[in-house]
């Protein structure tokens, strides 16, 4: 698929012809940063003033660790959980895109209180029908590969159902052909995915024009067209947010739960002088509508769960879906 290859890519700037100091390896980060970051705008971030501020820490005589850590917390000026500098001692992560948000989501309570222990797995998908006649599905991470075969079996087995449960909370992203794989077991027709931008030189706004992508239903497959509900937290990520920014559009699809975290640039990696490897979003990727959903998409019915509820072994993210299905 068209969005695929970047994701994958390494690329190096044969440009950046410096020396190994801690110095030269700051203004290379900073540069390939200016050059190739695509959210500058959209979070009305001064890359300039960064530097500044940064600029003076840095000095030849500090160790490798040091130069680490200062790069890492001017990396975390761009709040954007895509953005990681590794070296061969540690990779740096920006936490605090879901810090302040409450967590909505425990695997043993619905393990034990809503499928007993008793469930199907496949292609790292939980599956069952629960007791109210309704499909319930855990995708965990879009990295797990999914079958259409497999697909298939998991719809054949909650056709009967009145309605289906996607739970994505926690899904941390993934790759985006297995978003493309799940959405059009949903759509009947060639459906509008959203719009895709690429950098077109070393300005903060110098953009491609945004081209649509699409997605269509598979020909022989499975299709299943009864009310869903996706249910989603802070932890659902970068192409789980891809996920929800499709299917919110379907017109039987309800979104339920916590804002996602986000995460809408595709991203891109490149080398530092000293061997590190600085990735960063580059493309943004656009919902239907052209809107950026890089800070995140709000629920449909927005819930969180409840501690007392959650002692009890109840999830009331999850309740709130039954219902929702059930028509109560």
């Amino acid at each position: 698929m068209l969005l695929v290859a970047p994701l994958q890519s390494c690329f190096v700037d044969d440009d950046l012809h410096m020396s190994n100091d801690a110095q030269d390896n700051f203004e290379a980060l900073w540069s390939i940063i200016d050059e190739h970051y695509c959210f500058f705008e959209y979070k009305e971030i001064d890359w300039d003033s960064i530097h500044t501020a940064y600029a003076p820490r840095v000095n030849n005589e500090m160790n490798a660790l040091a130069l680490f850590d200062l790069c890492s917390e001017m990396l975390d000026e761009l709040q954007d959980g895509h953005v990681n500098l590794t070296s061969s001692f540690s990779t740096s992560h920006y936490w605090k895109w879901f810090q302040d948000y409450p967590v909505n989501y425990d695997e043993r309570i619905i393990h034990e209180n809503y499928l007993n222990f008793d469930f199907y797995q496949t292609n790292g998908i939980t599956y069952k029908k629960l007791q109210e006649n309704i499909g319930y599905m855990y995708y965990g991470s879009f990295s797990n590969g999914i079958s259409q075969n497999s697909l298939d079996h998991i719809l054949a087995h909650l056709a009967p159902c009145n309605g289906l449960i996607i739970d994505i909370r926690n899904n941390g992203g993934g790759t985006l052909t297995n978003v493309d794989v799940l959405v059009s077991r949903f759509i009947t027709q060639r459906t509008l995915a959203g719009y895709i931008c690429h950098k077109t030189g070393a300005g903060h706004n110098d953009f491609s024009e945004p081209y649509a992508y699409y997605y269509e239903p598979p020909q022989g497959h499975i299709l299943y067209n009864k009310p869903i509900v996706v249910l989603t937290n802070r932890h659902t990520y970068s192409a789980a947010n891809n996920f929800v920014q499709v299917m919110r559009l379907l017109p039987q699809v309800t979104i339920i739960g916590d804002r996602t975290g986000g995460g809408s640039g595709m991203p891109f990696t490149y080398n530092l002088p000293n061997g590190w490897n600085i990735r960063l979003s580059s493309s943004p990727i656009l919902d239907a509508n052209g809107n950026d959903t890089e800070w995140g998409i709000d629920p449909d019915i927005k819930i969180d769960m409840d501690t007392t509820a959650a002692l009890n072994g109840h999830d009331t993210i999850l309740d709130k879906a039954i219902e929702v299905i059930s028509g109560r």
